[in-house]
């Protein structure tokens, strides 16, 4: 017997029109339900792309920092004169990456190449009581964030449409070395870190793998290079990058000021800062990892809104 046959419906012959009510019943659920998907997969579809959006900005969410140009202000400066051996002098050179004080151990990146480098004027310093206001308000150190704020007063001199500003550098400067502070280090009179801050042999375990290119001169290992100083730079980095910022003949990635300067101007080599997207360009060239990115713009930020 077949579901055809009219015995199978009891023996009461089926109804043709019936039969095709309960077909256009359910053509109509089929149609209501394919709307309802239809619409649920709009509005996920909608909150996928505004989340994106989210994410294009700020890769950890809407939670995340923004990545843009911070706005500082210029810090106040003096001459030399009136502020002889008080702070550091200026011009340095740029970076390269390691976070040595979060104890990664992440491969530096390449770097760009470095322009014909400018002659530093050595006659501003930053100005005394901003100093004291600003180091009190953010928590860094007052040798270190002399540093970095003559980095912004030189760079703002030597490429204004750059738009770096001090709060950038010192959260570099923070998240490298804690200001020159990783491993119980301590920035001595002359700016320089003692003992000198060395990062992890870059022999290729986990880390990139860059054979030694000074002889060991700068991080004490001829075999392999180590990332040196305050701003961590690797050797073959600073013999690109490195400057005199202190005025004392030498440059030295262990010397804060001539690091801070060096980190400014390598960042300004990737083009203007004054966009989100450009301000995370070069942050990002500085250490290729977006995480490193938004914990480097959530401390400038907080540098920032502590100034009021």
């Amino acid at each position: 017997m077949s579901w055809d046959d009219d015995d199978a419906y009891g023996g009461r012959p089926r109804d043709p029109d019936r039969r095709l009510s309960w077909r256009g019943v359910a053509l109509q659920v089929a149609g209501y339900v394919g709307l309802v998907a239809a619409v649920v997969a709009l509005v996920i579809g909608a909150v996928f792309g505004v989340t994106m959006l989210g994410v294009a900005t700020n890769p950890e969410g809407f939670a995340a920092p923004s990545a843009q140009g911070r706005g500082a202000p210029l810090p106040p400066v003096t001459s030399a004169a009136d502020d002889e051996g008080g702070s550091s002098g200026e011009a340095g050179s740029s970076s390269t990456d390691s976070t040595a004080a979060s104890g990664s151990e992440l491969a530096p990146m390449v770097e760009p190449e470095p322009e014909s480098e400018p002659v530093p004027d050595p006659t501003p310093h930053v100005d005394a009581d901003w100093l004291s206001t600003v180091a009190a308000a953010t928590g860094i150190p007052e040798r270190a964030l002399s540093a970095y704020a003559l980095a912004h007063v030189v760079i703002a001199a030597e490429r204004p449409e750059c738009g770096i500003d001090w709060t950038t550098v010192a959260a570099i400067g923070a998240v490298e070395s804690g200001h020159g502070s990783h491993g119980g280090a301590e920035l001595d009179g002359n700016g320089v870190a003692r003992p000198t801050i060395v990062g992890p042999a870059l022999d290729g375990n986990g880390v990139a793998a860059i054979h030694d290119t000074d002889d060991g001169l700068l991080d004490g290992d001829s075999t392999w290079d180590r990332a040196v100083g305050p701003m961590q730079f690797i050797p073959s980095t600073w013999d690109m990058w490195g400057s005199d910022a202190s005025g004392d003949g030498i440059a030295d990635p262990s010397q804060i000021d001539d690091a801070a300067l060096a980190a400014a101007r390598y960042l300004c080599a990737s083009g203007p800062m004054t966009s989100a997207e450009g301000w995370r360009g070069a942050v990002y060239s500085y250490n290729h990892d977006s995480d490193y990115v938004d914990k480097v713009a959530g401390i400038a930020s907080g540098y920032l809104a502590a100034l009021g």
